[in-house]
């Protein structure tokens, strides 16, 4: 009888396994422990991640754990452009990517971004990192020349834009 009850509770134990790693990666994250999310479907996030070297802030949506790496992983809600993922969104992940290594002290090789459709690995190479630290120093550049007018070419992106409460430019 006991012998029965232990092979019930194994098999029930790789029943939840199996359908815990098919969850994992249908979510677009790789095989590996979760170790950190701010998606807040499971618990709240205390702080960001910061790097008071680079004067960088930022959550990514989730860091696995694969082995001795870290691999920051970026959840999109919108489906994947036709030519590969958006430049905007690559340079945000290797801000994951620099952040982890400045707060685990270990270089990631990679991060996820995962549109609703697609997923991609992007390397977090010297040259991407180079291209971050250029698009920071730019935008640091831009804020030190004083306020500028804004675009409104987009008004769909101007009414979500996280600005809008204190934005005397808002078209809404």
């Amino acid at each position: 009888m006991i012998g029965l009850i232990a092979l019930l509770l194994v098999i029930l134990g790789l029943i939840a396994l199996g359908l815990g790693r098919r969850f994992q990666t249908e979510a677009g994250l790789p095989i590996g422990r979760v170790v950190y999310a701010d998606t807040g479907g499971w618990h709240p996030v205390e702080k960001p991640l910061y790097s008071p070297r680079y004067r960088l802030a930022g959550k990514p949506d989730y860091l696995v754990q694969r082995g001795r790496q870290l691999v920051p992983v970026e959840v999109k809600s919108s489906t994947a452009p036709g030519d590969g993922p958006r430049r905007s969104h690559v340079l945000q992940l290797a801000a994951y990517c620099l952040l982890v290594q400045e707060n685990y002290a270990t270089r990631p090789r990679s991060g996820i971004i995962k549109y609703a459709d697609q997923t991609f690995e992007i390397d977090f190479t010297p040259g991407l990192e180079s291209s971050l630290l250029d698009v920071i120093d730019a935008m640091r550049n831009d804020l030190r020349q004083g306020p500028s007018s804004r675009s409104h070419d987009e008004p769909a992106r101007c009414l979500r834009c996280g600005m809008q409460s204190v934005c005397d430019e808002r078209l809404a």
